[in-house]
């Protein structure tokens, strides 16, 4: 087994405060940043930032289907650690300036991967793959905060 990891980032021209505001707001603007890839979304427990419980399905392809339900921490000043609680995926979401009146978000997925071959398909095809997912998601991200 290898971990696997995904890396997205996209800057914002808007306040760090503002984005992250956004990003933390699982209850009313997530769901409407969530490409088509997620499906069953929901609140589970809090709503915002730390505390919160939240519920998706994630079609990561056409046959592959996660289902998670992230807890999400707040161990630093504008970063969301989801921990899955069915499986070892770890996503962190972190905010920092990017010039004046500017925002870089990068969100950093990770997993333990299967061994052997699947693991080496996993480990080079599946990081693309959430990278698009995500690329959509701060996409969206951009029409909320700019």
């Amino acid at each position: 087994m290898g971990k696997v990891q995904a890396t997205t980032e996209r800057v914002y021209q808007a306040s760090p405060k503002r984005v992250y505001e956004a990003l933390a707001d699982y209850a009313t603007v997530r769901p409407r940043l969530l490409p088509e890839q997620y499906s069953g979304f929901e609140v589970r427990e809090g709503g915002t930032g730390a505390g919160t419980v939240v519920h998706w399905r994630l079609q990561a392809t056409e046959k592959r289907v996660r289902d998670c339900v992230f807890t999400v921490t707040e161990p630093r000043p504008e970063t969301l650690v989801e921990t899955d609680a069915n499986s070892s995926m770890v996503i962190t979401w972190t905010v920092t300036a990017a010039g004046e009146g500017a925002a870089r978000v990068v969100v950093d997925a990770s997993w333990q991967g299967a061994g052997g071959v699947g693991g080496f398909f996993e480990r080079t095809f599946a990081p693309k793959g959430l990278n698009r997912i995500h690329g959509a998601l701060l996409a969206r991200l951009a029409e909320e905060v700019e």
